[in-house]
């Protein structure tokens, strides 16, 4: 199965109050019991791995699963290469020199194939590997439903409309509503902004030049402002320069980052931006207040966003190399 005995007991209430089904929407929370017995067991394995040789990596296979999951559906499609005759998603900008994981994924698939050999999916590899991620650095678990196909085809025009630091909190929410999730989730998986960093050129604007205006942006702590514009001077070289999403408890899954934004101490506009919207604002408050509500409504959210657009039954194919289409 895929849970064991040593989960916290909220972990138990949460599975049996909101997802005791085993069937959703074609996914089984029991998808490769029998056919795959230790995949949990390899996947985590694998992340810690990771994680113990480069804490970052935690944040960049959740960032991957999102990147994943908006373009297309959760099909791996951001997994493959270019090739003569299909243009990939690695190259649109959202991921250009900044998509990570790519080799966790990859050494997670080919341990795969030698325990069970053209059973696990990429797709499924993705959503695991991004619910260890979260867990292992202290974050909330949550069963994932598995049985994703992966798909053939991928979308670099589609990879380039993904929700941006540099866009207006409307313009995401409609992205995320023609996904079919809600305003909610865009203020929950915001949240995942509580590790990982961000490259320079994705908030120097706060910095220096704020709406154009040849100042720094008025909300932003003074302090934080201090430390960023040191970090990230007002020069091209310094665009990819990195800095912590959250400086106070950078490697770890928790609700600090809710409390960084009641601060203003956001280091993304667009996160700063969830205080303007009375909807998204209380959402935050109560974040940064009760932590047990954000993991819960976080499992929930990411766990609905792992539904979007997937490949069941006899669609797409099990890909044997993440890489490239069989």
């Amino acid at each position: 199965m895929e849970f064991t005995s040593n989960k916290p007991p909220f972990v138990f209430l949460f599975w049996l109050v909101f997802l005791s089904p085993l069937v959703c929407c074609q996914l089984y929370y029991n998808f490769y019991d029998t056919t795959c017995p230790n995949l949990t067991g390899i996947v985590r394995y694998n992340v810690w791995s990771a994680m113990a040789k480069d804490a970052r990596i935690a944040a960049s296979l959740l960032r991957l699963h999102f990147h994943d999951c908006f373009v297309i559906g959760c099909d791996a499609s951001v997994l493959l290469d270019d090739t003569d005759t299909l243009k990939g998603e690695k190259n649109a900008l959202p991921n250009k020199n900044s998509i990570r994981g790519l080799d966790v994924i990859d050494t997670i698939k080919a341990a795969l194939e030698k325990a069970c050999p053209s059973t696990v999916s990429c797709a499924d590899i993705l959503a695991l590997a991004a619910r260890e991620a979260v867990y292992l650095s202290k974050g909330p678990f949550w069963y994932v439903p598995l049985g994703r196909r992966d798909g053939t085809t991928a979308s670099e025009s589609e990879a380039n409309n993904l929700p941006s630091p540099f866009e207006p909190l409307e313009n995401i929410t409609a992205k995320f509503i023609s996904k079919g999730l809600e305003k909610k989730d865009v203020a929950v998986l915001s949240g995942a902004h509580t590790f990982g960093f961000a490259q320079c050129f994705t908030f120097k604007s706060r910095l220096f030049d704020f709406g154009g205006s040849g100042k720094s942006d008025p909300t932003l702590d003074a302090s934080l402002l201090q430390n960023l514009q040191k970090l990230c001077p007002n020069q091209a070289d310094s665009d990819t320069n990195l800095a912590p999403l959250d400086p106070v408890t950078t490697n770890t899954f928790d609700n600090v980052y809710y409390q960084n934004l009641v601060n203003n101490s956001a280091l993304l506009q667009s996160d700063q931006a969830l205080l303007g919207d009375n909807t998204t604002a209380s959402l935050v408050n109560n974040y940064s207040k009760w932590p047990a509500l954000f993991f819960r409504d976080f499992a929930v959210s990411v766990e609905k966003m792992g539904r979007i657009g997937v490949l069941t039954g006899q669609q797409g194919q099990i890909r044997t190399n993440c890489r490239k289409v069989n």
